[in-house]
Order: C-alpha cells, then structure tokens, then sequence
C-alpha cells in the first residue's frame, strides 16, 4: 500500500465514482490512503460516499457533481482538480442501455457514445498532460467483455467498450515512457446497481457475477503490470476458450445466444 502511494497518490480521480464499480474504486482507493476526487452526477450518492469514506479512513475528498453525457463535461474535472497533486485517473464513468438497437433512440446513442468514449478520450488526453512532467502516474479504464465481441441487445455499448481497450491498449506504449500506467479492466457480470436493474434472466451457461469490491481490488492490484485485465478465473477461462480456441463465429454466437436467454 506504501509502494501504491507513492506512485499514484496522493489524490486520484474516480469518474462515475457514486455507486457500483466506482464506489468500490473509492473504498479501495481510500484503504489506501489515497485522497479522492469523486465525480458523478448523483449528488446524494456521492455526498453520503464522500462522508463515509472520509470518517472510516481519514482521507480527503473533493466532488464534483458532472454528467459526462454532456458535450464538454469533461472540462469540469479538469478545472477543479488542476491545482491538487493527482496522479491517478480511475475511468470508471458509463452509460449502458440494454435494449434491441432498433428500439434505442437517439439519446440512447448519444450517451453511451458521449460518456463511454468521448468524455474518457477528452479526460484521458487531458489528465495524460497534467502528470507527463511527473514521470509517475496511472490511469485505469473501465472496459467490458463485451467489448470482445459484437453484442446483441448491447451493441452500442460493446462497440463503445472496444473502443475503451484498445484506446488503453494503445496508450499502454505510448505513455510508458513518461512513467504513466495505461491499463483496461475487461469485468464481466458484476453485481452492480446498473447490472442488477438490468433484470438478466439466470441461465445455465450464464456468467459467473463478481463482487465489484473484488474487481476494483484486482484491477487496482494489477496496475502497472498488464494492459489489458480480466478478473475472475472464470471470465478468464471464457476469455481463453472463446478467443483463443473457438472460431470467432462460433463464439460470438455463443455470446449471443447467453444474451438471449438472458434478455431476449
């Protein structure tokens, strides 16, 4: 935890940081002892996060209430942390709609895209600047195992969640050389707010739900080490079969078939 602090403290910024993988991002931040800039646009949420964390570890936080949908949202976090030492930027902000692509309207569109891959992109770029001089630093993006493949009732939000791991993927390279750590987080089913409000039917050859406590703990551990992470054995073994044995055709119909029965 000493070596963690030292390399990416003493502040990091979590988007999307008011419930699910983002709450989990902060309470494992602030294990850590790492102060917080917590950004979302449920202000209750986070004001009530923001309290508790600070009484249990004695940390700092700061807030700002953002929707990242918003063309240009982005510049708030960059205004209000531009002062304070941060060297990590945990990219966990998202919008999902589950929903035939037919039946989604053009709002749902514009806000997967706008928060899954507009705002990180602007976010990212920004942040990358800010802590290049440093020559230490870490940026963590939540990506999807939908992202993996082209995914019914998902498919502009898998589409968005490829673009988030090769951006990271990309990055990794790029900004090694300025100390900075670039790594995707690839979850699968997590029992978060969003995906439980989803309402998937339990099947058979369904995914293995996680903890997000446990993801946000793994992804957080394997920072600096990998560029592209996957937590759970299961999600692995999936991942292992379906990429590297299974004929891309036969796996993505797989992936679909799950999702049907899930959704459908």
């Amino acid at each position: 935890m000493t070596d963690f602090k030292e390399k990416y403290g003493p502040w990091a910024i979590v988007a999307g940081a008011a419930e699910g993988l983002g709450r989990s991002y902060c309470s494992q931040l602030a294990k850590r002892e790492i102060n917080l800039i917590m950004v979302d646009y449920q202000e209750k949420p986070l004001k009530e996060l923001a309290t508790e964390l600070e009484k249990e570890y004695n940390i700092k936080t700061k807030k700002i209430f953002s929707d990242l949908s918003l063309k240009d949202s982005w510049q708030n976090i960059a205004q209000d942390c531009e002062s304070l030492d941060c060297r990590l930027l945990v990219y966990n902000a998202a919008c999902s709609v589950v929903k035939p692509f037919m039946d989604q309207d053009h709002e749902d569109i514009d806000c997967q895209i706008s928060t899954n891959n507009l705002a990180l992109t602007h976010t990212t770029m920004w942040f990358a600047n800010k802590i290049k001089h440093k020559r230490s630093g870490g940026i963590l993006i939540m990506s999807s195992l939908a992202g993996f493949y082209g995914t019914q009732y998902v498919p502009v939000y898998s589409a968005s969640k490829a673009y988030c791991y090769i951006l990271a993927e990309a990055l990794n390279g790029e900004l090694k050389p300025y100390g900075i750590d670039v790594m995707a987080c690839m979850a699968g089913a997590t029992a978060t707010p969003g995906f439980l409000r989803s309402q998937p039917r339990k099947t058979k050859m369904g995914p293995s739900i996680m903890d997000p406590e446990i993801v946000a703990g793994k992804a957080l551990g394997k920072l600096g080490k990998k560029a592209i992470y996957i937590p759970g054995k299961f999600n692995q073994l999936s991942y292992f079969s379906l990429r590297k044995i299974l004929p891309r055709s036969i796996a993505t119909n797989f992936v679909n078939s799950t999702m049907k029965k899930m959704y459908g």
